[in-house]
């Protein structure tokens, strides 16, 4: 079945296909926090259901990008049949504030070196990594020494997803001859997200709660802007799609997609900025969040498949 426009959809329906920009605190691992959403929003779902509708059950949640259980900042977590589409942070860059931690004083051209891990840099998983530890290449889009004090600089790091941040450290410190660790961690963003529109766990807590209180209130008008609080925590899953080329279908063409179809040239009202062998989102006219899926075709064509079904979405 197809979703309705993402602004209209009732809070149950956002959160069995939504996204929370969450700040993850200092302590647990991102999957547990992954776990607690999921608990959160299924409990809120599950006690507000009424005889004349049944919500859809929320018993799944991803995390967008692994962050150890000391680092904080930005992690996306999906909600409910959202978790279809983690994929789609692969494509991303993310973005770091790290303290490297110097063992001698600092030398110094400390931006100079610093500056020479732009680019193409190999990289092998540490021997803790849950990834096999061959060697491989990470970009390193923008590296930055903030500020230097004592045998502390203070980074920012914007890189391609799976780049190991406590190696590019360890490496930092050899190229400085100092040696070098990370110290604080901080993930700052992670595209399409960043840390102007984060969320607490207990923000989360909150909108949950009084949304919950609105809808227990059957028997009188329901209180006015009780979902509010949650709306402003909890966003469309297609918020997590907005830095990936867009491809809007026809209604009839979706519900094609829905049972397994590709997406054909006939189907295709609108492609954007999408080339050959990219990774797209497909859309309803209304917005809704359709499939995910790679460009192979011409949108301009009278027949073939434009887009060939990665994973589907409704």
């Amino acid at each position: 079945m197809l979703r309705g426009p993402p602004d209209e959809r009732s809070p149950d329906e956002l959160l069995a296909f939504g996204v929370v920009n969450l700040d993850k605190p200092p302590g647990p691992s991102a999957h547990q926090v992954a776990a607690w959403v999921r608990d959160m929003a299924g409990e809120a779902v599950a006690s507000v259901e009424r005889a004349d509708r049944r919500a859809e059950p929320i018993d799944q949640a991803a995390h967008a990008g692994t962050l150890d259980p000391k680092v904080t900042g930005c992690l996306p977590v999906l909600t409910g049949a959202a978790t279809r589409l983690s994929q789609v942070f692969l494509e991303g860059a993310k973005e770091y504030v790290a303290v490297l931690e110097l063992h001698d004083d600092a030398p110094a051209d400390v931006e100079d070196v610093v500056a020479e891990f732009e680019g193409p840099l190999y990289q092998k998983p540490p021997r803790k990594s849950a990834v096999a530890r061959r060697l491989r290449v990470r970009e390193i889009y923008d590296l930055d020494a903030l500020e230097v004090t004592d045998r502390r600089v203070l980074l920012r790091i914007r890189c391609e997803s799976g780049t190991y941040i406590r190696k590019l450290c360890h490496d930092l410190g050899l190229a400085l001859g100092t040696g070098a660790h990370m110290g604080d961690l901080r993930r700052t963003a992670t595209d399409p997200f960043d840390d102007s529109t984060l969320a607490t766990m207990e923000d989360l807590a909150d909108g949950l709660a009084r949304w919950r209180e609105g809808e227990a209130r059957s028997d009188e008008p329901r209180a006015a802007g009780s979902d509010d609080w949650l709306r402003e925590v909890v966003s469309p899953a297609e918020r997590a799609l907005t830095h990936l080329p867009a491809v809007t279908i026809a209604p009839s063409a979706a519900e094609q997609v829905a049972r397994g179809a590709q997406v054909y040239a006939p189907g295709v009202i609108e492609a954007e900025d999408a080339e050959e062998g990219q990774l797209v989102a497909c859309f309803t006219p209304e917005d809704a969040a359709v499939c995910l899926g790679t460009m192979v075709g011409d949108a301009d064509a009278e027949s073939g498949v434009v887009v060939e079904l990665e994973r589907v979405l409704v």
